[in-house]
């Protein structure tokens, strides 16, 4: 039996927490700032009607309530949540495996100077599902799966991925080094691109209904999404972090046929543009994590290490200014 402990309680902290627990070898604790909002027991139902159920053992806003007995530590937070849960949790983590769902935002930076270089690091590349809250607390929806997934660590066997594999249903392999999992082309790239692309010369402007982000998506966000993943794959060559071009990963040979393969995701179906409404229409939502996690949070550590490298990187120099203008307003 492993007890795994799940920190954060957004949409992949349900979803993980329900995936895990449904097994019976697996134990579930939850640490959130929101305890009394979680039920007994968390699900999450899949596009085929599948659901996952998991028994919660120990829900709390305390680490010492949940961590010292927890086997495993999974953090499933926003980029700007991760150093300030490292540094609660520091004081029960010791020779326990504590890894992240998404590690692009600082997650293996911050663990080893906060838990030492001797630390047990586990790290997701991208994150194993597609995630939405349906009720907080008790329920969600896993709305796609991945074929594959890649994971990095250190200071712990390759056996500990095949628990992962397990557990998950899925494939999980090891990447060669950290870098490939903290240097990442999906979220960072993929999301800033395209909020760039519909508002970077209307930002004021009204639409008379919410846009989706990637049913809608064109043709100019693919090429931008593409001239910044240029700039990012002469980063990994300094890293030796062999990362997939997004044209290659989404199985394209051009902009256009990207355009096609985005809008065409059974998995993205229905997801909105982050906007509010106001008594003109639609705006966009500069509150929204897509702005405020990846930008700061993700473009800007690639800008960063493109900077340390005396990269050119005038793509995403161009967009990480424009949403850093206004998640600073």
């Amino acid at each position: 039996m492993k007890t795994i402990c799940i920190c954060g309680g957004g949409s992949l902290g349900h979803v993980m927490a329900a995936v895990l627990g449904s097994h019976d070898e697996v134990k579930i604790n939850i640490l959130t700032g929101h305890p009394k909002a979680w039920a007994g027991s968390v699900s999450a139902i899949d596009s085929n009607g599948k659901n996952y159920i998991a028994e919660i053992s120990k829900i709390s806003s305390k680490a010492s309530d949940v961590i010292p007995e927890s086997d495993i530590i999974l953090l499933c937070l926003p980029g700007y949540l991760i150093r300030e849960t490292l540094l609660k949790i520091r004081p029960y983590a010791q020779g326990k495996p504590v890894g992240s769902v998404v590690s692009s935002t600082g997650f293996f930076q911050n663990a080893g100077e906060i838990l030492g270089a001797n630390a047990i690091l586990f790290g997701f590349q991208r994150v194993p599902f597609i995630a939405r809250v349906r009720e907080y607390g008790r329920t969600a929806d896993l709305l796609g799966y991945k074929k594959e997934l890649f994971m990095a660590i250190e200071n712990i066997e390759d056996s500990f991925i095949e628990l992962w594999s397990t557990w998950l249903g899925t494939p999980v392999h090891k990447l060669n080094n950290k870098w490939e999992a903290i240097l990442s082309n999906s979220n960072p790239l993929l999301h800033t691109s395209r909020l760039y692309s519909l508002w970077h010369d209307r930002e004021t402007e009204h639409s008379p209904q919410p846009i989706l982000f990637y049913e809608q998506w064109d043709d100019a966000s693919s090429e931008l999404y593409v001239a910044m993943d240029d700039e990012f794959q002469q980063l990994c060559q300094c890293y030796n972090a062999h990362i997939p071009n997004v044209l290659t990963y989404y199985e394209s040979s051009n902009p256009k046929e990207l355009t096609q393969k985005l809008t065409s995701i059974a998995a993205f179906k229905g997801i909105l543009a982050p906007m509010k409404h106001d008594e003109e229409g639609w705006v966009p939502d500069f509150t929204s994590r897509y702005f405020t996690e990846d930008f700061p949070y993700g473009l800007q550590l690639i800008k960063d290490l493109a900077h340390i490298n005396k990269l050119s990187t005038p793509a995403i120099d161009m967009v990480l200014e424009w949403g850093m203008g206004h998640i600073n307003q």
